[in-house]
């Protein structure tokens, strides 16, 4: 039986993968997450074999998910699901490691595919996103993704959550640290990446998709 975990912020597409492989005796899904951080948890707990992660979530976005995911569980199958084709996302989850990108406009027709050849060990990349994959592969280096790979996992999740307007108080309790220790995630934040104002931290995450104005 292959388990799969769901991972989405949104509660109307997490049903409509359930839906979509209720049908399907070989598979069973062992959970469901709504950001990033608890479905890094229920990996952690579940191990399954494939987890549907949506790259735009709160608290932890999906490609920083990814990294901690299989940087624990290095056998795992990620498939990316996204409303998202800019190269910038697509890109950042397969250097995540992720296996699969899936755009949410075809998720019902294609994400059983996408799973059946992760599953046979290849890589699965939606039709319609060749030129996308095309580009970020000739993207010249540097740029601000660059400067996202100065930082510390800890202060890419801080960074994504000072922009999504957190308190520093309300990002300690959710990290379980200190106000301190988020004061200092936060100017080694400004100083490696050249921002000093928050205005520059949301349009940083906002041009860099760690966080998004989709609804």
């Amino acid at each position: 039986m292959i388990s799969v975990l769901l991972a989405d912020d949104h509660s109307l597409m997490r049903e409509g993968l359930r839906s979509l492989f209720a049908g399907r005796a070989d598979m069973t899904i062992v959970a469901d997450a709504a950001n990033g951080r608890t479905a890094l948890a229920l990996a952690l707990k579940h191990k399954p074999d494939i987890i549907i992660m949506d790259v735009s979530m709160p608290d932890m976005n999906g490609i920083e998910a990814t990294k901690q995911i299989l940087a624990q569980l290095p056998t795992a199958k990620i498939i990316a699901l996204s409303i998202h084709s800019d190269y910038r996302f697509v890109a950042g989850m397969y250097k995540a490691g992720a296996q699969g990108y899936v755009l949410k406009d075809n998720v019902f027709e294609q994400l059983l595919d996408a799973v059946k050849t992760v599953l046979a060990g290849h890589r699965y990349i939606c039709p319609g996103l060749a030129d996308v994959v095309v580009e970020s592969l000739t993207a010249p280096a540097g740029g601000h993704s660059a400067l996202l790979d100065k930082l510390t996992s800890r202060e890419r999740q801080t960074l994504q959550m000072l922009a999504e307007g957190n308190s520093l108080k309300r990002i300690a309790l959710q990290l379980g640290i200190s106000v301190k220790t988020v004061e200092t995630y936060r100017h080694n934040i400004g100083r490696k990446l050249g921002l000093s104002t928050l205005a520059e931290v949301i349009r940083f995450a906002l041009r860099e998709g760690i966080v998004s104005l989709d609804p």
